[in-house]
């Protein structure tokens, strides 16, 4: 006997409950749970036979079958309803059922496994979808169609080589880090969408770090000035966004050297919990009557002017840090690192990554210049809270980005090599 068709018959009896319980809980009167099922395990059957007779019709002709059981279906249901549902959903469900069932057999099965379940869970949230579309604005549909065409249309049509004077420039691996980028300002916005404004202190330093810490700041230090009794709040969510841009950093060089990020992560995690020491001390310090739930809702993260100015920023930093490693040595990166870090953390982080992966750069000096890049940024950041903001404001963000650089400082000169993950 071969329990691995028996296995497949289980996976595919499990994937059409799982469709059928949903299409029934919706009051469908075209297939329920028991429909749903037995086209899932006709699929496997006709996988079975397709393989076992060594006959590649079987399979198309079974499927032909269910497609005029389905239209014969719908006429009769348009027939005797006269305000019948014209959608397509549960007919196109039940063919994809079929086709799973038959992959199963003849294809990979982690693969129709996974269609099946992200098939069910699209149709559980069939509502909530309908909700937040309808709810979409001109600038968050803007921001959809613009990370489509960033990752979707330009990437895939990049020449993967190396251009330029130092052979660093590669147009795929640079749109490849924009990408990146704008995905993960484009989830932070996405999660602002759904949790919308009202979302507390705490949530709003999150989401802030992920969208753009930077923004955050500018945001909050101006909201200073319109309400003077709200600094203690505006320096928490202003350090909370610098201490979520960490995470960013550490997601960034995961990203590109995930067999390196053991080694490099270490000293990035203790700045961050100092970070989130200093956010918990601003927390309890500001008072009840100081807080502001509403947090400033964010440009479009997917604007494809900022892409391309990011884009561009990479490449010159690539091209910066190539031309001074050779020119002046390792030593002369710190420069480049401080300079690069006041206004962009993640060109640098990037950058530095991509040479580390290249080998031209050791990961102990690599998470230095990293570290030191975001401790540029949080100069340049305090120093906008304080033009923008109040001085109360600038007292707090002082003190918190004070600390914050010196320890940062102190574990780029006092960490031990040998400690790493």
């Amino acid at each position: 006997m071969n329990y691995d068709d028996l296995i497949t018959l289980g996976i595919a009896f499990g994937l059409g409950m799982l469709v059928g319980l949903q299409r029934q809980r919706t009051d469908n009167k075209m297939a329920g749970v028991r429909t749903f099922t037995l086209i899932s395990i006709l699929g496997v059957v006709s996988g079975f036979l397709s393989r076992d007779f060594d006959n590649p019709f079987i399979l198309p002709v079974m499927g032909l079958a269910v497609t005029g059981l389905l239209i014969t279906a719908n006429i009769i249901k348009l027939k005797k309803l006269n305000e019948a549902d014209i959608g397509q959903t549960t007919e196109v469900a039940a063919l994809l059922m079929f086709a799973i069932g038959g992959y199963l057999v003849l294809g990979d099965q982690v693969i129709g496994v996974v269609v099946g379940g992200v098939m069910a869970v699209l149709l559980y949230v069939k509502e909530h979808l309908h909700d937040f579309i309808e709810n979409l604005k001109d600038k968050d549909l803007a921001a959809i169609m613009t990370f489509a065409g960033i990752s979707l249309v330009i990437l895939p049509i990049l020449p993967n080589k190396t251009y330029g004077p130092l052979d660093v420039i590669n147009p795929k691996n640079i749109w490849l880090m924009v990408t990146l980028i704008v995905g993960i300002s484009v989830i932070g916005y996405f999660i602002y969408k759904f949790v919308g404004k009202k979302v507390g202190v705490i949530s709003n330093g999150v989401l802030g770090g992920l969208i753009s810490s930077t923004a955050t700041t500018v945001s909050y230090a101006r909201k200073t000035k319109d309400a003077k009794n709200i600094g203690k709040m505006a320096a928490f969510v202003i350090t909370a966004a610098s201490a979520i841009a960490l995470v960013r950093v550490l997601i960034e060089v995961g990203v590109v050297i995930p067999e390196k990020l053991p080694q490099i992560m270490l000293p990035i995690i203790v700045e961050l919990i100092i970070m989130i020491v200093l956010c918990v001390g601003l927390f309890y310090l500001f008072n009840n009557d100081e807080k502001d739930d509403e947090m400033p809702e964010p440009k479009n993260p997917a604007q494809f002017k900022s892409a391309l100015v990011f884009g561009l920023l990479y490449g010159l930093i690539l091209l910066a840090v190539a031309f001074t490693k050779e020119e002046f040595g390792n030593e002369a990166l710190y420069i480049v690192a401080i300079i690069s870090g006041l206004t962009d953390v993640d060109a640098i982080t990037l950058s530095l990554s991509q040479t580390m992966k290249g080998g031209g750069l050791n990961t102990e000096t690599g998470w230095r210049l990293i570290l030191l890049a975001s401790l540029s940024n949080l100069l340049f950041k305090g120093i906008m809270a304080a033009v923008l903001g109040t001085k109360e404001l600038t007292k707090w963000i002082a003190i918190s980005f004070g600390i914050s650089i010196a320890a940062g400082l102190l574990l780029m000169w006092l960490w031990p090599e040998t400690w790493v993950l």
